[in-house]
């Protein structure tokens, strides 16, 4: 099975989440990467597989899902950065240059992630999603200035319909004690 396409679904519903989860399972041939409840009462669905097979199960999803739905996507080809920043996994020893994107949902952080990621010479950090976070999400990215730059205008770009990007900044020299606060 290709892993390489991630399909999410984020609902507004915890019991209407799981039965979700259940069903795209049961749809098509996926491995369920998350299920789990999220702030605020929200729960956040994520599958792997072939493009083909994750469109299925994500379209189980939706119709499932109805009214409680909040944002959802299917993404082709995910760079080999956006699961490890996921997993909190993807922290590098030094950082320069910071970006952070600020999402109303994490479906739209980590389409963001992965439209920064594949955009320019970047590290990315950590995707933190929803939890304390009152249902917002945001990415955090590293390296030069300029890269810095093209991916967080990639990563707001590439967001596009899916739920609106909060806020996003990119700070060229990040001083030695918020750094300090970020490894």
């Amino acid at each position: 099975m290709d892993l390489r396409t991630i399909g999410c679904v984020e609902l507004n519903s915890i019991a209407l989440g799981m039965h979700t989860a259940d069903e795209m399972v049961k749809a098509a041939e996926v491995k369920l990467v998350l299920a789990r409840p999220t702030c605020p009462g929200r729960y956040l669905i994520m599958v792997a597989g072939d493009t083909g097979a994750v469109k299925s199960s994500v379209e189980t999803g939706l119709e499932i899902g109805g009214e409680m739905i909040i944002d959802w996507f299917v993404l082709p080809n995910v760079h080999s950065a956006v699961i490890p920043a996921l997993n909190g996994t993807g922290l590098r020893a030094s950082i320069d240059a910071l970006g952070v994107i600020e999402t109303f949902t994490t479906a739209s952080c980590i389409l963001a992630a992965d439209a920064a990621a594949k955009a320019g010479q970047v590290d990315l950090l950590e995707i933190r999603f929803a939890a304390g976070l009152a249902g917002k999400s945001f990415v955090t990215m590293t390296g030069d200035v300029g890269s810095v730059r093209s991916s967080v205008t990639a990563g707001v770009e590439g967001v596009g319909d899916s739920g609106p990007v909060y806020s996003h900044v990119v700070i060229p020299s990040p001083s030695s004690d918020l750094k300090a606060h970020l490894l």
